[in-house]
């Protein structure tokens, strides 16, 4: 199944991370955090990416341009510019990297990447968020219940600690525990091509127009995911990501 993967946005809040690159492009233990999100897909099998970019997009496009370079190792003969791989990379992924216009918003960037899909059921999510979301049990789900789309809820951790309070005393207390309640968009839809049709145009924010919409139809179904989640708004974010990868118990990996 294609999958789309919205990489074009400004990333203003990670600003000091991603100075002079795109959010996308930030790194999590050396590889950039759509690498990380593409290599989860991948491991289920979906291989045909579809990058809708904006911001930098050169630097992307560069990045995907110089893979083989970049993660095997080559000798470059200084006088001809000629280079030859000394090893071949297993990397069996495609990627279709499309410019969607610098200032699109979330909805115009899946839009304008229609073209691409064929008419044919597709996956998408948001470039700056991983997880470890059962990518074939989420399909499943998907086909179960035949409506236009299917977003993944998540219940992130608080930003602070829990108290469970009676006539001042303190009856629980958990540092930064899983919300109980609400639930938030986590990305990683699933998604029908007629959806494609409630999108206007460029300056359609995915998630104020047609997905409200769709919630209003009933088209919108949520696969509820209770395992690992996060995303990379921020500087703590990103160092959280990073500290989990130097820990080596990553459970977006594969």
């Amino acid at each position: 199944m294609k999958v789309v993967i919205l990489a074009g946005g400004f990333g203003t809040r990670i600003a000091e991370y991603a100075e002079g690159i795109p959010k996308p492009m930030v790194s999590i233990g050396g590889k950039p955090i759509i690498w990380h999100l593409m290599n989860w897909y991948a491991s289920y099998g979906h291989k045909d990416f579809f990058l809708a970019l904006g911001h930098m997009s050169e630097v992307i496009k560069r990045y995907f341009l110089d893979y083989k370079a970049l993660n095997g190792d080559c000798a470059v003969d200084l006088n001809s510019g000629s280079v030859t791989p000394l090893e071949t990379t297993t990397t069996d992924w495609r990627v279709t990297l499309a410019n969607t216009g610098i200032d699109s918003m979330t909805g115009g960037r899946v839009k304008r990447i229609g073209r691409y899909l064929s008419g044919e059921r597709f996956l998408l999510t948001y470039g700056d968020g991983l997880a470890d979301v059962d990518i074939d049990r989420l399909i499943e789900f998907h086909i179960s219940h035949k409506r236009l789309v299917t977003v993944t809820a998540v219940r992130p951790a608080a930003r602070f600690g829990e108290l469970e309070l009676k006539e001042g005393a303190v009856t629980s207390f958990k540092e930064k525990p899983q919300l109980h309640e609400g639930w938030i968009n986590g990305g990683f839809f699933v998604v029908e091509p007629e959806f494609l049709e409630m999108i206007e145009g460029d300056k359609t924010i995915l998630e104020k127009g047609p997905l409200e919409t769709a919630a209003q139809k009933g088209e919108l179904m949520a696969y509820r995911h209770k395992g690992f989640w996060q995303c990379m708004d921020t500087r703590r974010d990103r160092d959280l990501l990073e500290s989990i990868w130097q820990s080596r118990n990553v459970p977006w990996a594969r």
